[in-house]
């Protein structure tokens, strides 16, 4: 599946100049929501160098895990990498 903006990021911190924090819940996978493209929905709201604190889901059971976003190229392709 892909970012949904009826499920959507949650801003937790405001950096300024800086990277901004985000909370994002789904029952995907963590490699699933780290895919390139998963939050192309969001490109208005997150920029590169933000963090999503992110929880998925693995067989029922959650999982936690840090993103970072490394790039919103031609302003609606968002990639984000694994950064734990």
């Amino acid at each position: 599946m892909a970012y949904e903006s009826s499920n959507p990021l949650k801003k937790i911190a405001q950096g300024g100049a800086g990277n901004n924090i985000w909370f994002y819940s789904d029952d995907d996978t963590i490699t699933a929501i780290a895919t390139s493209g998963y939050f192309n929905s969001a490109y208005k709201e997150v920029r590169e160098n933000d963090i999503i604190l992110c929880v998925g889901s693995n067989g029922g059971s959650q999982t936690v895990d840090i993103l970072v976003v490394t790039s919103t190229t031609g302003a609606t392709t968002v990639t984000v990498t694994n950064g734990s």
